[in-house]
C-alpha cells in the first residue's frame, strides 16, 4: 500500500488511498457532493435558494374555465348513459311519487279478522293495529 497522501478534490484534506493508487475523493460522500456540483443539483446537505418559477397553473384563463366546464359536462353525461337507471341516486321527486304510492292504511294479512269481519291495518300515522270494515277504507 502506497504512504503517499492525496488532496480530496472536493474537501481538500488529506489522505490515504484505499483502493487505488490514482484516487480523486476521500470518500463516497465527497464523490457525490462534487458529481452534484458539477450537474448543478443541489448537494444532500447543502441548502440552497431557488428562484421562484413562474407556473401556468398559477395564471386562470377563459379557455382554461371553459375547458374545464366542457370536461364536466362530458363526464356527467357520460356517467348518466352508462349507469344503469336501478343504480342511479334517487331525487326528490322520485322521493315524492314513492310518498304518493303508500297509503296510509296497510293491510296485516297474519292477523285474524276482527269482530264483524273487520280487518286488520296498520295506520302509518298512528303505529297501531286498527281493525276497520270495508266499508270505512272508501274516502
Amino acid at each position: 500500500m502506497d504512504t503517499k497522501y492525496y488532496t480530496c478534490t472536493y474537501c481538500h484534506e488529506e489522505f490515504v488511498p484505499k483502493r487505488r493508487y490514482v484516487q480523486k475523493y476521500c470518500s463516497n460522500s465527497c464523490r457525490s457532493k462534487a458529481h452534484h456540483q458539477k450537474r448543478k443539483t443541489p448537494a444532500l446537505n447543502q441548502p440552497t435558494e431557488m428562484p421562484p418559477v413562474p407556473n401556468k397553473i398559477d395564471s386562470m384563463s377563459v379557455a382554461g374555465i371553459g375547458n374545464a366546464a366542457a370536461g364536466t359536462l362530458a363526464a356527467d353525461a357520460l356517467k348518466s348513459i352508462f349507469t344503469d337507471r336501478y343504480n342511479k341516486p334517487a331525487t326528490k321527486g322520485d322521493l315524492i311519487a314513492l310518498g304518493n304510492k303508500i297509503q296510509r292504511f296497510q293491510l296485516v294479512k297474519n292477523l285474524a279478522p276482527g269482530i264483524g269481519g273487520a280487518l286488520p291495518y296498520f295506520d302509518m300515522e298512528t303505529k297501531n293495529i286498527v281493525y276497520r270494515n270495508h266499508n270505512d277504507l272508501i274516502p
